[in-house]
């Protein structure tokens, strides 16, 4: 067996034992350390000695909403060329090649672009040659990305294709609709289209990358096989190309409360040529790090989060039939919140449906829910609790979760307790300070208006 294969060989079984042995110590909360700040950057570590693996995340200030609204797209394209190539002259490094050496150490490393912040991610073994040959790779794209004219061009057209075809789906014209309709002005409103991503240029992408990739509007997250001093290590050599600061960013537009308004203002009807109606409501609520965010999870558990449990799924499937599925969410980001409940229907049934779930929802503000609810809600999330924690890259995610929203660093070990601790009265005022049917913005796809 050739030193490729034993190296993929190993990285495979290592997978094959993480649910074995994450299981059997998934009640142990592992402790969050602070690491040495590099560049301005925030570092972190968590330790897991169970599996020689190591998952780290770049996580940089560096999301969609700094678009220009003209050119919506570059924050996705500038994470997107990260790794198709790096680097000039003889230290470059073609996309082909940047995914031979990836395959080649039996690793992974992927970018992503969301709309509060944009996410480099790294799998390894924690081997000392193959751990130290991925992080100087993964120093290299974060630097020096080629952004070649004809990568970028192919990559654009690519962009294009997918925006059209998502113009064809009832569901992208929902969640288009309905965020416009929640964010109003703020950037978190705007999604690419053709047109944008065709202004988009090298330079752009350049600019953004020299703008926003820096030490202070990133936070370096690590979880494995390592001791203090090799996660230093990992954090520095990240950094080691990319400057501390640079030029102030403009600061961006505070979040506005979704406007109250009378139905005619806030009911958005689509006319679509599709199988069944899609239906959506939803406005602007807290963000990750509010003091109510405990009583919304539980309540929303009763609400619309747990399921076939949930009380919009009882109203709408079981005592109806009116949908295979209904849910509801709260999503607190870091400076922005988003509250969405939705369902899809028969066509002469949208109506309806829409008065059920408005009614269940409106009266569920009002009441909140019963003891009995209560109970079941809390037990379901407090005994699901270790199976967020079961693995390295869920234990990143929770990591990331807490610096990224600069949550005390013990949150990990306090949920549990947080859950437990909501009251009825906690879930009823909190539900009524932030949820508001007045302010639900409704988008319909599928039926004439």
């Amino acid at each position: 067996m050739n030193p490729i294969t034993r190296i993929q060989s190993a990285f495979i079984k290592c997978f094959g034992l993480a649910c074995f042995v994450f299981a059997s110590s998934a009640n142990a909360i592992l402790p969050i350390e602070t690491l040495d700040t590099v560049k301005g950057a925030k570092t972190y570590f968590i330790q897991t000695k169970s599996l020689p693996i190591i998952d780290v995340e770049v996580s940089i200030d560096a999301g969609s909403r700094y678009d220009p609204e003209n050119k919506s797209g570059i924050a996705a394209l500038t994470a997107q060329l990260l790794t198709l190539g790096t680097g000039s002259g003889k230290s470059s490094l073609s996309e082909a090649q940047i995914a031979d050496q990836i395959a080649d150490l039996g690793a992974s490393i992927s970018v992503v672009a969301s709309g509060e912040r944009t996410v480099l991610r790294i799998r390894s073994l924690s081997r000392t040659d193959l751990r130290e040959r991925v992080v100087q790779l993964a120093s290299m794209i974060l630097a020096k990305p080629s952004y070649d004219s004809k990568v970028l061009d192919r990559e654009k057209q690519r962009l294009i294709t997918a925006l059209l075809e998502a113009q064809t789906k009832p569901e992208t014209i929902l969640q288009q609709n309905l965020r416009k309709a929640v964010y109003g002005k703020y950037p978190l409103a705007h999604f690419p289209t053709p047109k944008s991503v065709a202004a988009i240029t090298t330079a752009d992408l350049q600019k953004f990358h020299a703008n926003l990739y820096r030490g202070d509007r990133i936070t370096i997250n690590i979880v494995g096989d390592l001791d203090r001093s090799q996660a230093n290590a990992i954090a520095q050599t990240l950094l080691a190309g990319l400057p501390q600061s640079g030029p102030a960013i403009a600061p961006l537009p505070i979040m506005q409360q979704t406007p109250q308004g009378p139905l005619s203002q806030r009911e958005v009807r689509i006319p679509f040529d599709t199988q069944q109606a899609h239906i959506a409501m939803g406005m602007t609520a807290i963000t990750r790090n509010n003091p109510d965010f405990f009583p919304l999870l539980v309540g929303n558990y009763v609400l619309g989060g747990g399921g076939f449990v949930s009380r919009l799924m009882a109203e709408v499937r079981e005592k109806r039939g009116l949908a295979y599925s209904i849910n509801s969410y709260f999503a607190p980001g870091k400076d922005a919140g988003f509250f969405e409940a939705g369902m899809q229907t028969k066509k002469d049934q949208a109506i309806l449906g829409l008065e059920v779930m408005q009614k269940t929802i409106s009266q569920f503000i009002a009441d909140g829910p019963t003891e009995e609810e209560l109970l079941a809600a809390k037990s379901n999330l407090v005994n699901g609790y270790p199976l967020r924690l079961d693995s390295n890259r869920k234990l990143l995610d929770n990591l990331s979760g807490i610096t990224w929203n600069d949550l005390p660093l013990n949150t990990m070990e306090t949920w549990t307790k947080q859950v437990e601790a909501v009251t009825l009265n906690q879930i009823r005022a909190a539900f009524q300070r932030h949820l508001d049917m007045n302010r639900m913005q409704i988008v319909v796809v599928g039926i004439n208006k």
